[in-house]
């Protein structure tokens, strides 16, 4: 072997072993660091607290211990650990400016960010259920639905998500990256991930566009006949004031879960990942920042049963004190 085929070996070796990559963020915002880091801080200690709140308040308050509230302190948990795989290290960029971030790393975070994801999505959709059968079944509920239902459900939710997306990581895991390792996203985006690799994508692809497609389009479909057979219950009540209520509280459920919905299809839906990456990062914030804000103050906050346990509980707490 020549001198020269013994170097062309060696470069060809040392390209295919890429150690970490380069998130891109928002390269055309990189002046406003200190404002957006502030922003992005704020953002994700309000959810934070927000969704803290309501799960302490579910589990220390025994009239709250029932499937709704199970299953909305549970995705308020799920809320909390998804905005955790993905706000502080774009924190940390827009602070340190320090973009890299090592290959084990972004596989870690690429897979908590969909296991997570597409738990909470499975999620919606059995709360989606529970309120079906609160609202329209309310005489077969209570034999339905109980605490132990309730959790027996969030297993099945997060061990689909499991199954599906090991898998899918094993695949990513085994893929060559011997070509560019700047990643145009502000977090390891698995379809900006897979896109910079040197090897056949083509299977990684499709099982990546079936897996996340049959997770969004499911949990819609199934949230979707929920809400349906819910507005026709409420246009059916008799008394214009107890529709009024009902409509205040499905719409800003319907808002929020647009949002997510929304964003996801844009994003997910698509046979090409590549086809909208810039765009995907603006679609993208709308999951990570704004519905984990927005969610604590429409899914509880604003609920009468919440707010009366907030006020008993710091009753309890100034009378010990």
């Amino acid at each position: 072997m020549t001198v020269r085929d013994t170097e062309r070996t060696v470069g060809v070796k040392n390209e295919s072993t890429i150690q970490e990559f380069v998130l891109e963020a928002f390269p055309a915002a990189q002046h406003l660091g200190g404002l957006l880091f502030l922003v992005h801080l704020l953002a994700y200690l309000a959810s934070i607290m927000g969704n803290t709140v309501i799960i302490l308040i579910t589990w220390a308050d025994h009239r709250l211990q029932t499937p709704m509230y199970v299953l909305l302190s549970t995705f308020s948990f799920c809320e909390c650990c998804f905005i955790t795989t993905v706000i502080p290290k774009l924190l940390s960029i827009f602070l340190s400016g320090r973009q890299t971030i090592p290959f084990p790393a972004c596989l870690t975070q690429a897979f908590f960010f969909l296991f997570i994801g597409a738990g909470i999505f499975f999620l919606m959709a059995v709360m989606s259920l529970d309120r079906y059968l609160a609202i329209c079944k309310p005489l077969h509920y209570a034999s339905i639905m109980n605490l132990r239902v309730s959790f027996l459900l969030v297993f099945l939710c997060y061990s689909l998500s499991f199954i599906f997306f090991t898998g899918l990581m094993l695949k990513v895991s085994q893929l060559s990256f011997c070509g560019p390792n700047i990643i145009s996203h502000f977090f390891c985006d698995l379809g900006s991930l897979i896109h910079l690799s040197c090897s056949d994508t083509s299977s990684v692809e499709t099982y990546f566009f079936f897996v996340t497609s049959f997770v969004i389009l499911l949990s819609l479909i199934v949230t979707i006949t929920a809400y349906s057979n819910i507005v026709i219950t409420i246009l059916r009540l008799p008394s214009a004031k107890e529709r009024q209520k009902a409509f205040s509280t499905c719409s800003s459920h319907l808002i929020v879960l647009s949002l997510m919905y929304g964003s996801c299809v844009f994003i997910y839906v698509k046979p090409k990942q590549v086809d909208r990456l810039d765009s995907n990062k603006e679609a993208a914030l709308v999951n990570t920042v704004v519905t984990p804000v927005l969610n604590p103050v429409i899914y509880t906050l604003r609920n009468k049963q919440v707010h009366q346990a907030l006020r008993d509980t710091l009753s309890r707490v100034r009378l010990q004190k």
